[in-house]
């Protein structure tokens, strides 16, 4: 019998909860795909269901962790017509989330209440796997399915952005890094915030028409309103949370959007009611990003031949000290498992 290697977590515990087996490969049954993973990615979700024990949706004890993986079909079950062997591969987070909007119908999510992709083989439904582009390599794709859908779903939910928009993106977390890089590919001008004139000129590198340094400008909206003449942002990708969200409301123009991911400040956790309504903008709550977002996302991908960043790489065995890395450094970019 065939063997391969999986990881396995317990909520909360940290490098202390995880296990790592040996056992037997799985079966496809039918509508489904084996999966032989190539490569895993990190997100801050890792970090929530790992090391602090809170997380919004169920994960099941015992887990195999982290949601973000590519690589190859090698056997299909009975009626899969979507995938077949040898397709280059990568899994939606959320397996019955195809189409439309989110709900707690499709909300199981891999690495959460579904086991996830830090694992040699996975089964997968065919519905949950979509096709990377070609010129990616198995460690950039792996890259795609969280951060990458998020930053696509927070340009394009709401109303529709025209070139020639101005979006504002924070930091250079992962998100951040693709939301500054297809917003570039769809026309935008881009402004970003960073903490350090190094990772200013990296994210210059990658397209950003302006930066400010939040470190050296603590009340950055302002700078941000000058950039503008005054008129302020169409689109802000929001990542910091309270940290940051009363500064992106007073940086957004009149009838601006505001696409709300996450709360990675480690500023204050509270927002003043008067700074919520200090402006008149959108706000629009981001759960990642269906399948058919995810297919949408990689046809701009392969049009635009764009490279999704990535920091560090480690080896299958080396998982625990890449979570650290991910955790206690501040990576610029994606950190990437290679399943060997």
């Amino acid at each position: 019998m065939k063997k391969m290697r999986s990881y396995h977590v317990e909520m909360g515990k940290g490098l202390d909860g995880i296990s790592f087996r040996e056992h037997a490969i799985p079966v496809p049954g039918p509508g489904e795909a084996l999966v032989r993973v190539k490569a895993c990615s990190m997100n801050y979700r890792e970090i929530m269901i790992i090391f602090q024990g809170v997380y919004p949706l169920p994960v099941r004890p015992d887990v195999v962790p982290l949601s973000d993986g590519a690589g190859e079909v090698v056997e299909v079950g009975e009626g899969t017509t979507h995938v077949k062997p040898g397709d280059r591969v990568a899994a939606s987070i959320f397996p019955d989330w195809t189409h439309g909007p989110f709900s707690l119908a499709n909300a199981a999510q891999l690495g959460g209440s579904l086991n996830g992709m830090l694992s040699e083989y996975v089964v997968l439904r065919e519905e949950a796997l979509v096709l990377i582009p070609e010129h990616l390599s198995f460690e950039e794709a792996a890259a795609l399915p969280c951060a990458g859908v998020t930053a696509w779903h927070a340009l394009t939910c709401g109303p529709d952005m025209a070139a020639g928009d101005t979006i504002l993106t924070l930091g250079s977390g992962g998100v951040s890094l693709f939301a500054l890089q297809f917003a570039k590919a769809l026309g935008a001008r881009v402004i970003a915030t960073t903490s350090s004139e190094a990772k200013a000129q990296r994210l210059k590198a990658l397209g950003a028409d302006e930066v400010v340094n939040y470190q050296a400008t603590p009340d950055w909206h302002k700078a941000v309103r000058e950039l503008t003449n005054g008129r302020g942002i169409d689109r802000v990708v929001e990542v910091g949370g309270a940290g940051t969200l009363a500064q992106s409301i007073m940086s957004t123009a009149f009838e601006g959007q505001i696409s709300l991911i996450g709360g990675l400040s480690e500023r204050t956790q509270t927002i003043d009611f008067n700074a919520l309504v200090s402006n008149v903008y959108g706000l629009h709550s981001i759960a990642v990003g269906n399948r058919t977002q995810f297919e949408a996302m990689n046809a701009i991908i392969a049009q635009h031949r764009i490279k999704p960043v990535i920091d560090r790489v480690f080896p299958f065995n080396e998982a625990k000290e890449a979570l650290t890395y991910y955790r206690e450094q501040s990576p610029f970019g994606k950190v990437v498992v290679r399943v060997d």
